[in-house]
């Protein structure tokens, strides 16, 4: 599975909201700052979250965005489906090579296994709320492993 950067920074972004006391916010400038991303970008991500629920905005000198639910009710599956760019629905067109669709369009062995994947990322983003990403990387880590059939594999590189 390919995060990307849309998923990334969006994700971040609304780590830094659930970060914050009840009832604060930050302003668009104040998350691109925090994040080290462009505020066009930033705006960008946080105008598609808006979109979604996730957060809402407040204009005026005392405006900013905050979370428009409690963290502890943001699942990670929601959020990704508003950032992703729907892949799986793509899959098969994106590996036709210099055909105009994938000879493989009526009967394909790969298809299941990819759906399948899928599937399991879903149902593994699905147990794990915006709240549980909220701090260090140690105590995340463990809350992560400690989730009913998600089990490491391969040690995560430490920077």
């Amino acid at each position: 599975m390919k995060i990307s950067a849309q998923e990334e920074y969006g994700l971040r972004c609304l780590v830094q909201l659930a970060n914050l006391p009840t009832g604060e916010s930050l302003t668009l400038p104040q998350i691109a700052e925090l994040e080290g991303i462009s505020t066009a970008n930033a705006g960008k991500l946080m105008w598609l979250l808006n979109k979604a629920g996730f957060v809402q905005s407040t204009r005026g000198t005392k405006g900013g965005y905050l979370l428009a639910r409690p963290a502890s009710e943001i699942r990670l599956n929601e959020i990704i489906k508003v950032l992703d760019e729907d892949v799986m629905t793509k899959h098969c067109g994106s590996y036709t090579g210099v055909l105009d669709s994938c000879v493989h369009n009526g009967d394909c062995g790969i298809r299941p296994v990819i759906v399948g994947l899928h599937e399991i990322v879903e149902n593994a983003l699905s147990r794990i709320t915006l709240a549980q990403l909220v701090g260090t990387e140690s105590t995340v880590d463990a809350m992560f492993h400690k989730i009913q059939g998600i089990h490491r594999t391969i040690e995560p590189q430490r920077i």
